[in-house]
């Protein structure tokens, strides 16, 4: 194989009361990327569409990743990466993920797939870090291992997939803004009280629980953040209407994707969750501010390979 396109998913991090440790990976959205061999070893990034991102090889998460791996390996070739960027910077949905677990795959199958998902995650990392300034695990481990994830522990890291219940469905509101992920994790607390505590880890047990299940009003009200989303609720205009149109429409929850800005619906079934579209629709079509909204079945299969 000398080159390989690849659709990486976007992705939903923390979903409510996952803050850092669960997430999930869509089908509607995600950015294409294309890897090409080369004989002198060195990477170079010929194209970059659909973002204001930097060629800098030391710079670029999808090819900090690509460096890293290439060097693990000692590999005998380079790099042209090409980068169609369908998630925008700073969306809440895994715009940097896309990039560094993409890279993370597509080099893994350009060298002949020596590692394991558990350790492209580890290399997909190294690109959250540069780009997000933390080496977190949930967005880029969703669209490598597709589905639901859990990441159990940092150190070691340990990645848990999940279970999705078949008539599990979401819609996602993307206002055209940027919150940087620094920005909003900047106005969360350092310290939480042992009663929020408690609160946020029976949701999460409750949420995994439903999964297993299929028990979808499990679900509903295990989607409750107690941590993020009161402070961060604050840089995303309309918060609230939104979120009351949508559970006013069927959703099982409506929360912050990721940092933010775009929210996310959980539903069952897709006509809720073209309902929770339309719901949407109304709040911000009374507004000056652009958004688009993506309708999506979880995607199951995570970053896929693509013809060319």
């Amino acid at each position: 194989m000398d080159s390989i396109s690849i659709f990486s998913p976007a992705t939903v991090a923390n979903v409510s009361c996952g803050f850092d440790a669960l997430g999930f990976a869509i089908n509607a959205v995600g950015d294409e990327m294309t890897f090409k061999k080369t004989v002198k070893k060195e990477i170079k990034i010929t194209k970059i569409e659909g973002a204001v991102l930097p060629k800098d090889i030391k710079k670029n998460a999808a090819s900090v990743v690509a460096l890293a791996m290439l060097n693990k390996t000692k590999a005998d070739f380079g790099l042209e990466i090409e980068l169609i960027k369908k998630v925008k910077p700073g969306s809440g949905l895994g715009s940097s993920a896309s990039s560094s677990a993409g890279a993370a795959f597509a080099v893994n199958q350009l060298l002949g797939k020596p590692f394991s998902k558990l350790e492209l995650t580890e290399f997909a990392r190294i690109g959250e870090e540069i780009a997000c300034g933390s080496p977190i695990a949930d967005n880029v481990a969703s669209a490598i291992y597709g589905g639901f994830i859990l990441v159990k522990s940092y150190e070691p890291l340990e990645i848990v997939k999940l279970p999705v219940p078949e008539e599990l469905y979401v819609t996602v509101i993307h206002p055209q803004i940027e919150i940087k992920t620094e920005h909003a994790r900047s106005v969360l607390k350092p310290v939480i009280s042992i009663a929020d505590a408690v609160k946020q880890s029976a949701n999460l047990g409750g949420l995994i629980s439903g999964l297993y299940t299929n028990d979808y009003q499990l679900i509903s009200r295990s989607l409750v953040d107690v941590i993020a989303e009161p402070y961060r609720k604050i840089l995303i205009p309309h918060f609230d209407k939104i979120k009351h149109a949508g559970i006013e429409s069927g959703a099982l929850g409506v929360g912050i994707s990721g940092s933010g800005p775009a929210l996310f619906s959980l539903c069952k079934g897709e006509a809720i969750a073209n309902d929770v579209a339309k719901a949407f629709d109304s709040v911000y079509s009374k507004t000056n501010i652009d958004f688009k909204i993506y309708i999506s079945k979880i995607n199951t299969e995570g970053i896929k390979i693509v013809e060319n």
